[in-house]
């Protein structure tokens, strides 16, 4: 990389030192952060004939929300976990496996075509608090009546008419409504059924990341379409994608250890001026540091921004960006991952379901959550295959109870949850040797695990996020481009920008992962 072409303004002078005439593929392109979105975007831009392209990367390492770890002597995910509809119209998938990345299964055409709707199909263990067990005779029907209301629930995007604002009052709604039918024959079993439907919701809390799915607004639900294919996992750690993808950028691409404290842009006649030329953007780091841009990328997750955007941008956003971004919802997911020295689980056991019996009033919060986080665990995955991740089993909790857990040591962590399954399996003897867990809300850059559609929101928020600043009818090139995760409409995986989307005179496509 030529550095002598990166323009930059040092804490101790106003200069920017640059040449005047330079060509669309000279300008200067900054892409904020460094996860799969900005690596994405830089490899699109190199592609095309952009040489003068950056990452500026707050942390010292690459892959934002993509982190593996290790627990022991076994690697786990502390951020993203699967692929997700694994086929050939995911952009990730097809990267694994151009990169070999998964293993035969994962991309065999029988893997590829199942269509499991975005809940994996997972064999499941079902535990009471009272230590019991229970049988696929008692489960079966809940988990069936149960998918079929969130199915329900997502028809409203194309249909219109939604009878209330969100998912979880329309699911408890219709359980009140028609449970007593469905469950006539067998009304002794009602109040653990009721039981189980709170874990099911619970459930779907960490699967939109969300606090309580009374958040997540019902009109909009179906707007997350999923593609085919059985979701799977990477043998060797997601970051092993990461690792692919920055081998392919130039040396010394990405800035690290730098925070931005704000990105100035819009600049007018009172903004820096160079002999012969402007730049119309300013990055301007936490350290001093300041970078002359005529284009810049925001890869930042939404969380950071719903936090920051009042100050991490000048001037602000225009108003209905800025309400966009106030309307998506933003939550935490976190993972609980506990290694044991023999398992307690079936054999053929792949996720393990807590019911609190006494949990019979239909809720997917709790009422204290000092003491009593623990009750929005919603139980746990078991890593397989055994070869690869030894004996250790994924607790899931989300929303403000999994918030409230970031702030505990980890022995009190250690404690609550090693009570926990002692309560659940009656084993007083169940004791896990090591703990690792996931802290995202605490985490300053991501502020949280991912984006949700919350009440009031709509695909019209989705596509003011996703319009370039300055907005149209400007007499000025494009400046700010913002991509985050919110942005990945219908399945959420590509983002397409075509002609124009950063020179304003070179038609290319830009394409983010």
């Amino acid at each position: 990389m030529d550095w002598s072409s990166m323009r930059v303004i040092g804490p101790c002078t106003n200069r920017i030192d640059t040449m005047a005439l330079r060509s669309a593929r000279d300008s200067q392109i900054f892409i904020i952060g460094c996860g799969i979105s900005g690596i994405g975007a830089a490899q699109k831009l190199l592609k095309h004939g952009f040489h003068n392209v950056h990452i500026i990367e707050a942390t010292a390492r690459s892959g934002g929300r993509i982190r593996t770890g290790r627990l022991g002597d076994n690697i786990v995910e502390i951020g993203a976990n699967w692929i997700h509809g694994p086929s050939k119209e995911n952009p990730v998938f097809r990267l694994a496996c151009d990169y070999q990345l998964l293993d035969k299964e994962s991309m065999s055409e029988e893997n590829q075509s199942i269509d499991i709707g975005g809940h994996p199909l997972f064999v499941p263990n079902w535990f009471t608090s009272s230590g019991q067990k229970l049988g696929p005779e008692t489960m079966g029907p809940v988990v069936e009546f149960f998918m079929k209301l969130l199915e329900r629930s997502q028809q409203f995007h194309d249909g219109g008419g939604e009878p209330l604002p969100s998912v979880g009052e329309f699911v408890k709604a219709e359980v009140e409504r028609l449970a007593p039918e469905e469950w006539k024959e067998n009304q002794a079993n009602t109040a653990i059924k009721m039981a189980m439907i709170n874990t099911l919701l619970k459930l779907e809390c960490c699967v939109s990341g969300t606090h309580t799915m009374d958040d997540v607004g019902l009109g909009a639900f179906g707007m997350y379409k999923t593609l085919p294919g059985l979701d799977c996992t990477f043998p060797g750690g997601y970051e092993g994608l990461i690792d692919h993808m920055m081998k392919e950028l130039p040396k010394d691409v990405v800035l690290y250890n730098k925070p931005v404290k704000c990105i100035h842009w819009n600049y007018t006649k009172n903004g820096p001026k160079t002999t012969g030329t402007s730049f119309p953007v300013t990055i301007e780091c936490v350290n001093g540091e300041k970078f002359a841009a005529d284009h810049v990328i925001v890869t930042v997750p939404l969380g950071y921004l719903k936090k920051h955007q009042s100050t991490f941008l000048s001037p602000p956003l225009p108003l209905h960006k800025s309400h966009s971004i106030q309307r998506m919802g933003f939550g935490t997911n976190n993972k609980i991952f506990l290694e044991f020295e023999q398992p307690f689980w079936d054999e053929d056991c792949e996720l393990i379901y807590l019911v609190w019996e006494d949990e019979t009033h239909l809720a997917d919060v709790v009422s204290d959550i000092n003491m009593f986080w623990i009750r929005k665990l919603i139980g746990f995955t078991v890593l397989k295959p055994t070869e690869r991740y030894g004996h250790v089993l994924c607790g899931w909790i989300a929303g403000r109870e999994s918030e409230y857990m970031e702030t505990l040591s980890e022995l009190e962590v250690l404690h609550s949850v090693t009570q926990l399954l002692r309560i659940f399996t009656g084993n007083p003897t169940i004791t896990p040797r090591k703990l690792l867990r996931s802290q995202w809300f605490h985490d300053p850059y991501s502020c949280g695990s991912y984006t949700y559609v919350a009440k009031g929101c709509s695909g019209y928020d989705i596509d003011n996020l996703a319009e370039p600043l300055p907005l149209k009818g400007s007499n000025s090139k494009v400046q700010l481009l913002t991509f985050c995760q919110c942005l990945f409409k219908q399945l959420v995986f590509i983002l397409l920008y075509e002609q124009n989307a950063i020179c304003g005179h070179f038609p290319f496509t830009l394409t983010l992962l």
